[in-house]
């Protein structure tokens, strides 16, 4: 496979693949809160299509320096601000297959119907079933935007959220490819989409059980929403301290009543 993706990386513990991300600058990576586990350390591998790679050279492992999680993050009860920034250790080196996406503009329209694409190594939709598998090779889908309001009234037919809470909110962005099956994303992973000639991250997969029925679309974090945040955070430097919010995840999960595995 022609690596088409150079901005894909996988999160990393203890060597084996957790989720997907996408590289946003040299020493930073964006990917779902809900990926990241306390004080776990964390490493990404960029410059592969491979999980496994035959050639372990050709393939960059950064360990993760420092997680700073969006303040709007409750845990895994409500998706808000379901996004998570990564400072690598020490900067990627840029090549023809490790290339960081472009931010959109936070006035930035993604227009219902635009063509996008979704890229993983996770198949979402037995992730949690006893046959788990990762594929080995980088999978891509193609998918379309869809209007939030048609998202959200195909989650709200089995939920028993009352109507005037919406379930898809205006911080979160919605891709189909209208029936086929779409999971070959990893939570945390990038939508990506082709404007003017140029690549933007427009989401990141945020909700997993997505894929549990081929119909249901995707639902990812709406980055027009973070960009300005993200931004915030690359130009500050990220200072020591950002990581408390680690602390409140550690303390929600710790309150959280504890379900079998």
């Amino acid at each position: 496979m022609t690596r088409h993706w150079p901005w894909e990386v996988s999160i990393q513990m203890e060597n084996e693949h957790v989720c997907g991300g996408a590289l946003i600058d040299l020493s930073w990576v964006v990917t779902a809160a809900h990926c990241i586990q306390g004080n776990k350390e964390y490493s990404v591998m960029l410059g592969t299509s491979k999980l496994k790679p035959k050639d372990p050279t050709k393939a960059l492992l950064i360990p993760v320096k420092d997680i700073i999680m969006h303040p709007k993050y409750w845990g895994q009860t409500f998706f808000m601000g379901d996004i998570a920034l990564l400072l690598l250790h020490t900067p990627a080196i840029i090549s023809k297959y490790v290339q960081p996406i472009c931010l959109p503009e936070p006035n930035y329209i993604l227009k219902t119907g635009i063509q996008c694409w979704v890229t993983g190594w996770g198949q979402v939709k037995r992730r949690f079933s006893a046959n788990s598998t990762l594929t080995l090779e980088l999978q891509e889908a193609e998918v379309f935007i869809m209007d939030n309001k048609r998202c959200d009234r195909i989650y709200r037919k089995k939920s028993l959220m009352p109507r005037v809470v919406p379930l898809v909110l205006g911080d979160m962005v919605c891709a189909t490819n209208y029936g086929e099956n779409l999971c070959s994303g990893d939570s945390g992973g990038p939508l990506a989409c082709e404007v003017d000639g140029r690549w933007i991250l427009a989401g990141v997969l945020s909700w997993e059980k997505a894929c549990e029925k081929v119909q249901n679309p995707g639902v990812y974090s709406r980055i027009t929403k973070y960009s300005k945040w993200i931004k915030t955070q690359i130009n500050s430097g990220a200072p020591s301290g950002l990581r408390t919010s680690a602390w409140f995840l550690i303390l929600f999960w710790l309150l959280q009543p504890q379900r079998d595995p």
